[in-house]
């Protein structure tokens, strides 16, 4: 009898999580509901019908609120106080980028660069009509609270990791549609964790752009940068040298290999891709450089010169990430850590198609970068920098014993 009740439990278990669509977005409403519930507990310093001296404020009955997610609309009961100094952070956390969305399709419409579909989805979005003058309004705060996000100042200590990333967008200038380039920079701090340090619009991929992208970061407290990862580019190249001195510079692995299979027929690039990985795979720069060598000359005996003669002059380039703690380096030999960014930007930005101009571009992929900014300092810790520390302190013990010999 046991067994069928158990039997029975299990259908009715499978049937709830299976087959009722509504079962997570209940859960999810509920759990977000807590939250609230628990964020006035904290602001006013008491719970409901909780009697202290230490209380800030007072309960006022609730507000409905709507908040559109993945699981589907929830349905909340925000909480208000008497004073009415309570907001909550999570509706900021989880619309804002859709806001920075919502005001890029209007000002495509507000400046004639696109159709009445826009204009009708966009004011189902914002539930009412809108002008030139509601843009305005709307654009005005959410700038506000994200430029001074782009310009705060970086707290850490340092960042020893650097990984700088771009991509191109189509906006509206002076009458004419041109290809921007945004700049991404993210970085490993020293506590482990990963943060968005910065966000531009540019004209294009110069090496002043860098330059003064650079002195920005500078002005804002970055420092301790021990190695720079990017695609190969010649201008950022040279920012590096001359604002990170010291510091090393990681060609994406990715990016290289795309490059170099590209040189091979389709027949040919399994094998070269295998050549690849292995000489990425190396213990140390010594055999790395010594298997690109042979990789190298094989190739040359197939008759691939130009193969041949691009492993032997950027391959180097590479090989960076080996003088690092081995744990780290598959998590620095690339900037695929911007991808799931770049994915979501590709994502909007498609919506999009065309910017009306650059700040409605910045504005979008700004919003994008504070949601994976906050995402990453509230999530698992990236890498443990404290096996980098381990790593100099062992360089130093075999360099000193290097010199005592000679």
């Amino acid at each position: 009898m046991t067994k069928d009740h158990r039997r029975v439990d299990a259908e009715l278990a499978q049937e709830v999580l299976l087959d009722d669509p509504g079962f997570l977005k209940e859960i999810v409403e509920r759990v977000v509901q807590e939250l609230v519930e628990a964020e006035m507990t904290e602001h006013i310093g008491a719970a409901p019908y909780e009697r202290n001296v230490t209380r800030t404020g007072h309960r006022n009955g609730h507000k409905p609120r709507a908040l559109r997610t993945r699981v589907g609309t929830l349905n909340l009961l925000v909480p208000q106080d008497r004073e009415g100094t309570f907001s909550t952070r999570l509706f900021a956390r989880y619309q804002r980028n859709e806001k920075a969305l919502v005001l890029a399709l209007m000002e495509m419409y507000v400046e004639g660069v696109s159709t009445r579909r826009v204009k009708d989805v966009t004011e189902e979005l914002c539930g009412t009509s809108f002008s030139k003058s509601v843009v305005s309004s709307l654009a005005g705060s959410l700038d506000a609270e994200l430029s001074a996000w782009r310009s705060r100042p970086l707290e850490a200590a340092a960042y020893p990791y650097l990984f700088v990333d771009a991509r191109y967008e189509k906006v509206r200038v002076d009458g004419r549609v041109a290809s921007q380039g945004v700049l991404v920079v993210s970085g490993v701090r020293d506590d482990g964790f990963r943060e968005i340090l910065a966000v531009e619009v540019a004209d294009t991929e110069s090496e002043a752009t860098y330059q003064e992208l650079f002195r920005s970061l500078k002005r804002r407290g970055l420092s301790g940068v021990e190695l720079v990862v990017s695609d190969d580019h010649g201008g950022l190249k040279a920012a590096v040298e001359r604002h990170f001195q010291g510091a090393s510079h990681q060609r994406c692995q990715v990016h290289y290999a795309r490059n170099l299979l590209g040189m091979v027929g389709a027949t040919r690039r399994k094998e070269l891709a295998a050549d690849l990985r292995a000489i990425f795979a190396a213990p140390d720069g010594r055999s790395a450089l010594g298997l690109a060598s042979s990789v190298a000359e094989k190739w040359r005996r197939k008759g691939h010169e130009k193969v041949a003669e691009h492993i032997e002059e950027h391959i180097e380039e590479c090989l960076s990430c080996l003088a690092f703690p081995e744990s780290h380096r598959q998590r620095i030999r690339t900037t695929n850590g911007l991808e799931r960014l770049n994915q979501e930007i590709k994502r909007r930005t498609r919506v999009v198609r065309i910017f009306p101009n650059r700040a409605s571009c910045l504005r979008l992929v700004s919003a994008l970068a504070v949601e994976q900014s906050e995402e990453w300092v509230t999530s698992r810790r990236y890498l443990d920098i404290r096996e980098l520390d381990e790593h100099r302190c062992e360089k130093r013990e075999v360099e000193g014993e290097a010199l005592m010999e000679r």
